[in-house]
């Protein structure tokens, strides 16, 4: 499966998007994804645990010199912190706390 995030326009390249291309295991705990411009994309996954869901944000980067810099670095913050509190924090027998 490949979940794509770039330009809309029918027949376009698909070019100065992100992809994510997910193997059988991931299709399968796949949950939904969102596109946040033709920049960024998160997908969201199931885990092992119960009602614990990972998000994983994939971000296109320039190859060339470009001045849309500081704007991306925003928008990329931006999508960041809309799910930077979901972290799971997991408490080991050794009484140490792991943040994810």
């Amino acid at each position: 499966m490949l979940l794509y995030s770039g330009h809309e326009e029918e027949n376009a390249p698909h070019t100065q998007g992100v992809a994510l291309m997910l193997s059988e295991v991931a299709k399968n705990a796949h949950v939904g994804w969102e596109s946040h411009g033709f920049r960024i994309i998160k997908a969201s996954f199931k885990t092992k645990k119960e009602g614990i869901k990972m998000n994983i944000i994939q971000c296109y980067a320039h190859t060339n010199d470009s001045n849309d810099t500081i704007e991306e670095h925003m928008e990329i913050k931006t999508t960041f912190n809309q799910y930077q509190h979901h972290n799971l924090q997991d408490e080991r027998p050794d009484n140490s706390t792991v943040w994810s």
